[in-house]
């Protein structure tokens, strides 16, 4: 059974390629003789023209390529394109057998002689075969990012590009650094280390002084409790040989019954996390009752 290339077989797939690239050498000859045509209109001059202001022409160099292309049926950058394309290449340097959109990437080649030896050396063809020009292969010798990364290099570029957002790159890097193997290796780049300690702390930092500021109140209780202790300390030792009649034993205890209450109250809530107030303890916390 014959592969199968995306629905159809291996042999007509092989058809369409060859049925493709006879159609794409037909759209560049259009490609280049629309651009021929614009480039005859205007040739290319340097910045400005002979007539920067257009007062002694009748159109400028942009008003005569956008009247071709409106009348041709083109958009006029696109015509524009075309124009600057085959003043890179003249006909002699142009290569059939490479599109025109391959022409126009290498076209950014600024030296000449660089350019047309370019074109004529296509690197070696990824998948065997002769040696031809792809999109990428193209754009990788100009330096601009390729369509399909292939490199460990390019494949970081492309993670930059759709991580260019801090929302974005903070759950990529979150979700990478989940990996013991990156961690690890993140972890031996010195700038890297140092980023991610200086986070930990002033993110530290900030949650120290948010709880200061959160149990503020709660500090301040505590406080008052050491210093209650601490008058405790120095009063009970006086009390002996005191003699109280029964009001005042029943004050004193009433009072003693709170602080226990409280003291049990806030142990509940340290250690099961209770924190609700019955109505009794409420009752008792206020001194209405028992």
């Amino acid at each position: 059974m014959s592969a199968m290339v995306g629905s159809v077989t291996r042999e007509r797939y092989d058809e369409l390629v060859k049925l493709g690239r006879d159609w794409v050498a037909t759209m560049s000859s259009a490609q280049w003789r629309l651009g021929d045509a614009a480039l005859e209109i205007e040739p290319m001059r340097s910045y400005g023209g002979a007539n920067p202001s257009g007062k002694d022409d009748l159109f400028t160099v942009s008003e005569a390529i956008r009247l071709f292309a409106e009348d041709v049926g083109l958009a006029y950058t696109t015509v524009r394109s075309y124009r600057w394309v085959s003043s890179r290449w003249p006909a002699e340097h142009r290569r059939a057998d490479v599109s025109h959109t391959i022409h126009k990437i290498l076209a950014s080649i600024p030296d000449e002689q660089e350019r047309f030896e370019a074109v004529n050396n296509p690197p070696p063809n990824p998948r065997g075969g002769p040696s031809r020009w792809t999109h990428d292969s193209a754009k990788r010798v100009v330096g601009w990012k390729v369509d399909s990364p292939e490199s460990v290099q390019e494949k970081v570029e492309a993670i930059h590009d759709l991580a260019t957002d801090d929302a974005v790159a903070a759950v990529v890097t979150t979700d990478f650094l989940r990996r013991p193997a990156v961690a690890s290796k993140a972890m031996a780049d010195d700038t890297a280390r140092h980023a991610v300690n200086k986070a930990q702390f002033d993110r530290f930092r900030q949650q120290t002084q948010f709880v200061h500021e959160e149990a503020a109140p709660q500090l301040q209780r505590m406080e008052h409790s050491a210093q209650f202790v601490a008058t405790a300390g120095r009063i009970v030792p006086n009390l002996k040989g005191e003699h109280y009649d029964d009001a005042e034993r029943q004050t004193i205890g009433r009072g003693l019954a709170r602080v226990r209450a409280a003291a049990d109250w806030i142990e509940n809530a340290v250690t099961r996390g209770e924190v609700d107030l019955d109505e009794q303890l409420a009752r008792l916390l206020k001194g209405s009752g028992e």
